[in-house]
């Protein structure tokens, strides 16, 4: 492992570790894996079957951008994952247990978090009134990240901006 990246994990682990443990308590837990499921695409891709229908052509244009800016999210993150291998804080310390079982095998960028303020910052761009529910939703997502033990909070730091600068800069194309 990189040595930045172990410093990373040591300043990093006890956060994780304090967080996995509230996923211990039922009540606190299963939110959030509901948030993350519903993050791993059923609610982006329902929104976006939805938009043509409530809206037409404009709901489809709305539809397409994110589905092409989500699109290169999925690249660039497991790009990113390739070059980073990051190892989960679940598979980094034994006292952080995974809420869920994760979709692959490395920790950075958290890819929930990217895709979720990514699509967020398109669909806003269209529908800001929407704000509302995009907002809270990919605050929870990307909580969800760490409260199940996948990722530390720089995995969800850095997906953020990322996140957010590949949704501003697809939307140069179309202003």
């Amino acid at each position: 492992m990189k040595a930045w990246l172990r410093l990373l994990n040591e300043l990093e682990t006890p956060v994780c570790r304090r967080w996995s443990q509230s996923t211990r308590q039922r009540w606190f837990f299963r939110p959030f894996a509901l948030v993350s499921r519903l993050g791993n695409g059923v609610f982006w891709y329902s929104l976006m079957a939805v938009m043509p229908l409530v809206d037409g052509l404009y709901g489809l244009e709305a539809a397409l951008h994110m589905l092409l800016t989500g699109g290169v999210a999925l690249l660039l993150y497991k790009r990113l994952k390739g070059m980073t291998q990051r190892v989960r804080p679940c598979h980094y310390d034994l006292d952080i247990t995974a809420g869920v079982p994760p979709l692959d095998r490395y920790s950075f960028p958290s890819g929930h978090t990217l895709h979720a303020v990514s699509f967020s910052t398109v669909a806003l761009f269209y529908y800001p009134a929407l704000a509302w529910l995009l907002v809270p939703f990919t605050l929870l997502v990307a909580a969800s990240r760490v409260v199940l033990g996948l990722h530390y909070p720089s995995d969800v730091v850095v997906a953020s901006v990322v996140g957010l600068a590949l949704g501003w800069s697809s939307l140069l194309l179309v202003i």
